[in-house]
């Protein structure tokens, strides 16, 4: 029995780490389609959207499934629940993706401002949350505490340019009235990276609880940056 149940485990966890592969170049390619005004990419992000879809529901069916003919306990069962918190999270963020994808696809800014772009560290807060779904990977296929660890520091980073946004932008408003519509529409794309950002947290600390059974939600950030 125990070799079944561990085969099931790894197709699992390989099913996931497809899902994941799968978010994260949605995240890449928006970014980009963001940072470059590329409305060619945003489609290819819309496109794609139903397979993030279709992931989350065939991995919720194999958890079942699991439970059902397995009924793991311990660590297994730490593994499952896990698998199923952060399948739900990756499917959140999928949906981020799609969101800031549909306001490039209907953006109707006649001169995209590059300055602008650079002035409000978009290209940093991308990065930033790239790298922390990245990291969050590295931490589950690694079973690596320090690399889960490493996603809540970069979090702050995110939460830091998502609050200077809405400034910069007001400022932007005042010289140019007309862009106002956009302006509002880029503190939504701000939004949904930040909160992108604390769905990637969410990831982290369920690693952090199949890994060394710990249970991180709601002690607040402080508490997480001192385990780092």
């Amino acid at each position: 029995m125990a070799k079944f149940i561990e085969a099931e485990l790894q197709h699992l966890k390989k099913e996931l780490g497809e899902m994941w592969t799968l978010v994260y170049n949605q995240l890449d390619r928006v970014g980009e389609a963001v940072l470059t005004n590329n409305r060619e990419l945003a489609e290819q992000v819309l496109v794609r959207e139903s397979r993030v879809n279709a992931f989350e529901l065939k991995i919720d069916s194999d958890i079942e499934d699991m439970i059902a003919l397995y009924n793991p306990v311990g660590v297994d069962l730490r593994l499952v629940l896990a698998v199923s918190k952060i399948n739900s999270n990756l499917e959140r963020l999928g949906d981020f993706a799609e969101g800031i994808a549909r306001f490039m696809r209907d953006c109707d800014m006649v001169v995209f401002d590059a300055d602008l772009i650079h002035r409000l560290n978009l290209n940093e807060m991308i990065k930033e949350v790239l790298e922390m779904l990245y990291n969050a990977k590295q931490a589950m296929d690694e079973e690596n505490i320090d690399m889960a660890n490493s996603v809540f520091m970069k979090d702050n980073v995110v939460d830091e340019i998502n609050a200077a946004a809405p400034h910069v932008l007001a400022q932007y408003i005042q010289k140019d009235p007309s862009s106002t519509l956009f302006c509002l529409n880029m503190i939504s794309v701000f939004r949904k990276l930040e909160r992108a950002g604390d769905h990637i947290t969410n990831i982290a600390e369920e690693i952090v609880f199949y890994i060394d059974a710990k249970v991180l939600k709601h002690q607040g950030k402080a508490h997480k940056e001192t385990t780092d």
